[in-house]
């Protein structure tokens, strides 16, 4: 998803990580007590708990904070979330997706508007932007791994549907990322496990069909934007069907 990680890289140049990591581990902490919540603390009979710890352990998660946040969505006082997506509109047309998981739907909805409002976009009717993108599973490798055709044949062999190699910069190595259908998603997962090991990530996302290139102001405020939602405690993921040229990106990363 060139929009996303390219938002990625200049939150690690913009020297955001620190600050970006912790929201992270939150995030993944979160997903984890929900996962449990649903479906019990086994992660061998609940697949979305393997997941999440999949990609909790791809993004170097202490265990002690998996073993943590497995032990407090198992008890009883752990806060109901509901899981909501808004969909709207950013500089420049740019459709974007945002999921929360929140224990109050009011205050999640009312930072969510206020965030495209004061960012030069704003909220739009359920389906107004989804049906723009695609729910596919996405399976995050590092490049070292294999080469890329080794990776493409295992892949397909695993029964994924496609397979694209993102660079790295300066202090993070590339990826290779496998993308399939959604049901599929587990099962491609642990076949590419077995032959390369852990992935970074394996999750559901949502993988825009086209993009529309930004440049200029519309650029700078649709990244102010994304850092906006990003920096919501109740937001779990932003996705985006926008594209930026290098040059763009190095004059936002400045």
């Amino acid at each position: 998803m060139a929009g996303h990680s390219k938002w990625a890289n200049i939150q690690h140049r913009k020297g955001r990580q620190d600050k970006a990591r912790a929201k992270l581990f939150s995030r993944l902490s979160k997903e984890i007590m929900i996962a449990v919540k649903l479906g019990g603390p086994d992660p061998d009979m609940n697949p979305r708990l393997r997941l999440a710890i999949a990609n909790a352990k791809g993004q170097s998660m202490p265990k002690d904070n998996i073993e943590r946040a497995i032990s407090k969505g198992s008890g009883g006082d752990v806060e109901e979330y509901f899981e909501i997506r808004y969909e709207g509109f950013g500089p420049g047309g740019v459709g974007m997706i945002v999921e929360a998981s929140t224990d109050n739907k009011n205050r999640a909805a009312g930072d969510v508007r206020a965030a495209f409002s004061k960012n030069g976009g704003n909220l739009g009717e359920t389906g107004s932007v989804s049906f723009m993108f695609d729910q596919v599973g996405e399976i995050r490798l590092p490049l070292s791994v294999a080469d890329e055709e080794t990776m493409l044949e295992a892949a397909v062999e695993a029964g994924a549907e496609d397979v694209v190699q993102e660079d790295g910069d300066e202090d993070e190595e590339g990826e290779h990322v496998v993308y399939c259908a959604r049901d599929d998603l587990a099962d491609v997962a642990s076949a590419l496990e077995s032959r390369f090991g852990e992935a970074k990530s394996a999750k559901i996302i949502w993988r825009p069909q086209n993009l529309v290139e930004v440049t200029g102001e519309k650029a700078q405020t649709l990244f102010k934007l994304m850092e906006a939602l990003e920096d919501l405690d109740d937001v779990q993921n932003v996705y985006a069907n926008f594209d930026i040229s290098d040059e763009e990106m190095e004059k936002l990363a400045s």
